[in-house]
């Protein structure tokens, strides 16, 4: 049975989203995992670009949910609820989506995979990390350069006390440094989605 309150917010971030891909037979869901500042965001616009994709980003979502958002534990429960009707109609019309969220326990991932297995769809996983002192240094220079459009407000505390929170993905998935080149792992996605198209 739906949520209704889940579905109401998901009403509301579907109306925020820009132009969706084409719907596919079978869409691809990928998940991308990683703490801030490690360069989700940079790596998903990528692979949007070498291959079609609706971009869910949980840190603009939850400004169209929460304009003035508290990061508290109750507005994070309400928003993933909204995020994960919204990624089960998206695919449900065969819209191609990447998650992108730090998404960093597996009970948390659970859900996702629940969501993949259910609709029968095809599930990426990656796990995309930087060097402590690169993500100290972009947290810095994000801070810094405060641009209107930015959608994250995590920093180098926020780094720290998500740290402790990782836990290791128990399935099989990609692991991106975006200290090093990533072609040749986007590469690799790309080819694993165009296989099962």
């Amino acid at each position: 049975m739906e949520d209704a309150p889940a579905a109401a917010d998901a009403r509301l971030l579907a109306a925020s989203l820009k132009q969706l891909p084409e719907p596919e037979l079978k869409p691809t869901f990928v998940v991308v995992s990683g703490l801030p500042g490690t360069g989700k965001s940079h790596f998903c616009r990528k692979l949007a670009e070498r291959s079609p994709f609706a971009i869910l980003e949980s840190d603009a979502l939850r400004k169209t949910i929460f304009p003035s958002p508290a990061y508290t534990a109750e507005e994070s429960a309400r928003l993933f609820r909204a995020i994960h009707q919204l990624v089960e109609w998206l695919l449900e019309k065969g819209i191609p989506v990447i998650l992108d969220a730090t998404n960093l326990s597996e009970q948390n991932r659970g859900r996702l995979y629940n969501i993949a297995e259910r609709l029968e769809v095809r599930l990426i996983l990656v796990n995309v990390m930087a060097p402590p002192e690169l993500v100290q240094e972009r947290l810095a220079s994000r801070e810094a350069q405060k641009k209107p459009g930015d959608k994250s407000d995590a920093d180098w505390v926020v780094y720290q006390m998500m740290k402790p929170r990782v836990e290791k993905i128990n399935r099989k998935h990609y692991v991106v440094d975006t200290s090093q080149n990533i072609a040749p792992v986007l590469d690799k996605i790309v080819r694993e989605i165009r296989k099962g198209a």
